[in-house]
């Protein structure tokens, strides 16, 4: 499997206002240059770029959510590292053959012959289960982002 690039990290937050503030000053944003709600996985998210990379304070919309989960389990931090794949079912499928345990969606995409795969805007991402990976959760994600030039370095304000 090839990995093209760190793709996002992902901080797991009680409260993502308050943690908005902590951050913004320190990453020297006013704003995110992105921010969303995901209602499957019960998420919103506020992503920041820096050098290419999406560094994203993420909050439960729901008290059984997974990053309230993760939260209760683990307090608040880094939950998630984010690699960024030429296609994701292509390498869940060679990490399966190697035997790394993926997490299986709630509902799985059709046609989806790994049943790993999750959509997200126009891409497809999987999960990797934290045991195996020292704790953190892996993301592989083949989203090509449009919001990034040529150098990787983001086509948004500061």
């Amino acid at each position: 499997m090839k990995v093209k690039k760190l793709d996002h990290l992902c901080i797991a937050v009680k409260d993502l206002n308050a943690a908005r503030k902590v951050w913004e000053p320190v990453l020297g944003k006013s704003c995110p240059d992105d921010s969303y709600e995901d209602e499957p996985e019960k998420i919103r998210v506020a992503r920041y770029w820096l050098a290419g990379v999406g560094f994203e304070l993420m909050e439960s919309t729901t008290p059984d959510g997974p990053v309230a989960r993760w939260i209760e389990k683990n307090g608040e931090g880094i939950m998630l590292v984010g690699l960024n794949v030429e296609n994701t079912r292509h390498a869940v499928q060679e990490l399966e053959g190697r035997g790394y345990p993926f997490i299986p969606p709630v509902d799985p995409l059709p046609g989806d012959s790994t049943g790993k795969a999750r959509p997200f805007r126009d891409c497809e991402y999987a999960m990797i289960h934290p045991k195996t990976m020292n704790g953190v959760l892996l993301e592989l994600i083949d989203y090509q982002w449009k919001e990034l030039g040529d150098e990787g370095a983001p086509d948004v304000e500061s």
